[in-house]
């Protein structure tokens, strides 16, 4: 299903998320290294995304009755914690868990989101992703109208 433009920054997030989880996964030379370089990425990268998907999406879709795909996001807490309390021996662990999660982001979550969600919830969404979103998402020039 082609993503509606409230998802769009989400899911192309999710495609910087699939490359982090690659080069963790691949053979490090540097593990200490690596971990340290996932550390900066999960700061970077993945935890502002994770913060708008519970500040908007998920929020929307508790709202909407989704209950059981909002808790399976518990993920974003389960690799807050591994992050924090981890280390190199954990950089496989880590990408397989960030693969599989936006697997089922994207696959599950955000084809719901788009069948359950009203229009004008997806419109706030958008909205608040364009207001949230570093320079490096693309942010809208000032004074566009937001799509709608």
């Amino acid at each position: 299903m082609q993503r509606f433009a409230a998802l769009k920054r989400l899911s192309n997030e999710h495609h910087r998320g699939l490359v982090i989880a690659r080069r963790a996964r691949e053979p490090q030379d540097d593990p200490a290294g690596a971990w340290v370089e996932l550390r900066r990425r999960f700061a970077d990268a993945l935890e502002p995304h994770f913060q708008r998907e519970e500040h908007g999406l998920l929020r929307a879709m508790q709202d909407a009755g989704e209950r059981t795909l909002v808790e399976r996001t518990a993920e974003h807490r389960a690799m807050r914690v591994m992050i924090n309390a981890g280390g190199p021996d954990d950089l496989a662990a880590f990408a397989k868990m960030l693969a599989d999660h936006i697997r089922f982001e994207e696959s599950e979550l955000f084809e719901t989101a788009q069948r359950v969600l009203a229009p004008d919830a997806l419109a706030a969404l958008q909205d608040l992703h364009d207001r949230q979103a570093s320079p490096a998402c693309g942010p809208r020039k000032a004074g566009t109208a937001s799509p709608g």
